[in-house]
């Protein structure tokens, strides 16, 4: 898909209309939020012979259309994985194309988001981004935050572990400095340390290309998450593609621990 998000989505006023929800579809039991691990850029490009930056710019196209369809069917969130704490080990050409390949996106993009109320916000250690990026960033951020459309978190030199750890430190440091009653630490108050704070974890994980591995994503955020594995790699993941994920989804009993209600009381 060529087209950009502007284009891509119809607009009323100041707010994207909502297409159908495809048959076979429940809209009562859609996930609140989906995550994405967008797995298979490089192997699509290999494919086809191309350089690997080609598949991660088809990668973007896809994730384009994924935001575009989650929000036109009421999802209410979507969390992308888009740069790990790990890929600065990849080729330095590769990251310095994927950091100006993220400028150039938001750049393009943000006055599309802003008409279509999409609400974006960047999670990680974003200091160790380029400031281009980061003023970029900052500025999406400020712009869209009172959008009263779906919440679009992009990962960006993010870590999960890494995560756990800056929340447990800030939580330390504030029992040191007498702030906190090391007693009163639960689950609420150690999510509230998170870079989700304030928001509802993910219901639906979804990893492209085939690998069944979560890669230090969100790892305290997918405690009960359903996960869809698929072979698709990302470039490829479209409409019908989401629907078989959100298909699948709606297949499963979650029962968070408990009992099935109807096999307990046979």
């Amino acid at each position: 898909m060529s087209r950009s998000l502007a284009t891509a989505l119809s607009v009323q006023g100041n707010r994207p209309s909502r297409c159908a929800l495809p048959s076979g579809l429940d809209p009562a039991r859609l996930p609140s939020h989906v995550a994405v691990i967008m797995d298979g850029n490089g192997r699509w490009a290999g494919q086809r012979k191309l350089p690997r930056v080609m598949g991660h710019r088809e990668g973007v196209e896809a994730l384009k259309r994924t935001l575009r369809l989650c929000s036109d069917w009421g999802i209410g969130a979507l969390t992308a994985y888009a740069f790990s704490t790990e890929n600065w080990n990849r080729p330095g050409e590769e990251v310095s194309f994927l950091m100006t390949l993220f400028e150039r996106v938001l750049a393009k993009e943000l006055q599309a988001l802003e008409r279509e109320q999409v609400r974006i916000r960047f999670l990680g250690d974003l200091e160790q981004l380029p400031e281009g990026l980061q003023q970029l960033i900052q500025d999406a951020t400020e712009r869209t935050a009172t959008n009263t459309g779906i919440r679009f978190n992009v990962c960006t030199n993010y870590g999960g572990r890494r995560e756990l750890v800056r929340a447990a430190r800030s939580l330390a440091e504030q029992v040191q400095r007498g702030e906190l009653d090391p007693a009163a630490i639960d689950e609420q108050t150690f999510a509230s340390e998170l870079f989700t704070a304030g928001q509802a974890d993910p219901d639906l994980l979804i990893r492209t290309s085939g690998e069944q591995r979560i890669s230090n994503f969100l790892l305290w955020q997918l405690a009960y998450a359903e996960l869809h594995i698929t072979d698709v790699l990302w470039p490829d993941f479209d409409e019908a593609a989401l629907i078989t994920a959100l298909m699948d989804f709606q297949s499963r009993n979650r029962r968070f621990g408990g009992v099935d209600p109807i096999s307990s009381s046979s």
